[in-house]
């Protein structure tokens, strides 16, 4: 046996961390074994896991960002007496969270009026609760476009 196929078969990490004990360390070791390709090594069905995870992590952190920006429009366009820097400021910044997220996920910014249906319900009731007026003052469905919550300069009437 050469030292080569001696070394490929001896495990890299002597006692592998346990994925419920210690997620940091299980991620860079599972990073490791990757690298190296020594796949037979891999907590294959943690991994699976985790890449899954993350997918919708992503998909939730832009849901909370349409969400965020629905409910501060709705609020500036149903409320125009109370509108404030702090609610341009978090359209601004949520509008920057979509814009960065979207670009990493195209598969995600194809599915924004999926998204936009999902989350609408939930911004009219925050938007609600937030003004005090009535949900029913609220359109039944989005009145924005996609490119229109996109938009760093577009804000309703």
């Amino acid at each position: 046996m050469t030292i080569a196929e001696n070394v490929k078969q001896t495990p890299r990490f002597a006692e592998p961390t346990d994925y419920e004990d210690d997620f940091e360390s299980w991620s860079y070791e599972q990073a490791e074994l990757l690298r190296q390709r020594r796949f037979a090594e891999l907590d294959l069905p943690n991994v699976i896991e985790e890449l899954e995870s993350m997918g919708s992590e992503q998909r939730h952190a832009l849901e909370s960002s349409y969400r965020l920006v629905i409910a501060h429009l709705l609020k500036w366009q149903f409320q125009p007496q109370l509108r404030s820097s702090s609610w341009e400021i978090t359209i601004a910044r949520e509008r920057v969270n979509i814009a960065r997220r979207e670009e990493k996920n195209r598969a995600l910014r194809a599915g924004a009026k999926q998204i936009l249906e999902s989350v609408y319900r939930d911004a009219v009731r925050e938007a609600a609760m937030e003004t005090g007026l009535p949900r029913d003052t609220f359109p039944f469905d989005c009145p924005y476009a996609a490119e229109q919550l996109r938009d760093h300069d577009w804000m309703p009437a």
